[in-house]
């Protein structure tokens, strides 16, 4: 699956264009009960916007966030709309983005929710990178390990860490 998290200023017009897109896929979903339902899932956070205050990750405090994801991989492009790649490293945590998410209503076995589907991502600008990501491992990460018959590579027999 793929996922992305956007930090919003609290003050950000764009709140409340989120707030109302919730409302209505809400009031199509559940008609005249979905004023009710929309107050219990925020109040029970099973909605894709809610308070970075509550979270105590670094950059969130301040801010709202909207949760997205899509077991699809999303259109990813640059600034000037040509694609991207991860290998490209142009899109991380921390760079400004522009994201294309469809918000839905969820209400089936696994209960009731307003969700993201997270359709696209465009790079905006260069931002501080955060979070514990490191870069994925390069091909000189790795040693050749001969065919599969062979007996199993030497990883190192140094002091057992777990005690």
């Amino acid at each position: 699956a793929y996922s992305a998290t956007l930090l919003i200023p609290k003050g950000d017009p764009q709140i409340q264009q989120i707030k109302d897109e919730m409302q209505r896929v809400a009031n199509e979903k559940w008609k005249d009960k979905a004023p009710a339902i929309l107050r219990g899932l925020i109040a029970e956070g099973k909605v894709c916007l809610r308070d970075g205050d509550i979270k105590t990750y670094d950059g969130y405090a301040g801010m709202m966030y909207l949760t997205s994801r899509n077991n699809v991989k999303p259109t990813v492009v640059d600034n000037h709309c040509s694609p991207v790649t991860e290998a490209d490293g142009l899109v991380y945590s921390g760079c400004y983005v522009v994201l294309h998410v469809q918000l839905w209503a969820q209400d089936n076995a696994n209960g009731k929710r307003i969700n993201g589907k997270l359709l696209g991502v465009q790079y905006w600008k260069a931002g501080d990178r955060f979070g514990a990501g490191a870069a994925p491992s390069q091909i000189q990460d790795f040693a050749d390990l001969g065919d599969e018959d062979e007996a199993a590579p030497d990883i190192g027999t140094d002091a057992d860490p777990w005690g």
